[in-house]
């Protein structure tokens, strides 16, 4: 069946959002490179984003078949803000909610068959996951790009990397004979469109049963 889904994500310093109509055709705010390294925007950014993909659309809110958020690991502020909006626009038009990884739509944007989607951390760590055609192998966790490259040397993977957390550990990642996507390329940042695609085959979930993933070591660790 064919959904109507309105996708934000806040989960870096980037804004996004989109709407993916039900005929197929999207109407997006994809934020630029800059705005990854930029001061995050989101409170006074979010709800006219929203506002320009529904009107590009032709959509009332009540005309939507989902919500979905992307719910991180990232940013503490800014998933809070995305969270908290789509939490208020579901409960308003009585929509369930989809809560996608930000990680797991950061890789869906990086077209190589092993994925390895960064988030920046800060404290000089990085949010990763490992996915191959959009499979997850490793779960999200959290760890510095030198331990990084180290599980993947020892794991005999080379994957590609994209994201804010990449751009930032270049340096790094490459010394460790990572290969990462182009300083350019649109897949460093994460799209509004992966999580509305990811987010129609998903489940909804109650607005409140929403939160945020601060995913923070030593408590999570890359599973195989």
């Amino acid at each position: 069946m064919s959904l109507s889904i309105l996708g934000l994500d806040t989960s870096t310093a980037a804004t996004a959002a989109c709407l993916l109509r039900s005929d197929g055709e999207a109407f997006e705010v994809e934020p630029g490179l800059d705005a990854l390294t930029g001061r995050p925007g989101h409170s006074r950014e979010l709800m006219p984003a929203v506002a320009q993909v529904m009107d590009a659309g032709g959509l009332a809110f009540a005309d939507l078949s989902a919500i979905s958020v992307g719910v991180g690991p990232g940013g503490f502020t800014g998933l809070r803000i995305g969270i908290a909006t789509a939490r208020a626009l579901a409960q308003a038009d009585g929509l369930a909610l989809r809560p996608i990884s930000s990680l797991a739509a950061l890789a869906a944007g990086i077209a190589a068959p092993l994925a390895l989607p960064l988030i920046d951390a800060r404290r000089g760590e990085l949010f990763a996951a490992l996915y191959a055609q959009g499979d997850e192998l490793w779960a999200p966790f959290v760890a510095s790009p030198e331990r990084i490259v180290e599980l993947l040397i020892e794991a005999g993977l080379r994957p590609v990397a994209a994201g804010d957390g990449a751009l930032r550990s270049r340096q790094t990642l490459e010394a460790g004979g990572l290969e990462l996507a182009g300083a350019g390329s649109r897949s460093h940042v994460v799209r509004a469109l992966h999580i509305c695609r990811l987010a129609a085959q998903a489940s909804d979930v109650p607005p409140e049963a929403v939160l945020p993933d601060y995913l923070r070591a030593p408590d999570a660790h890359p599973t195989r």
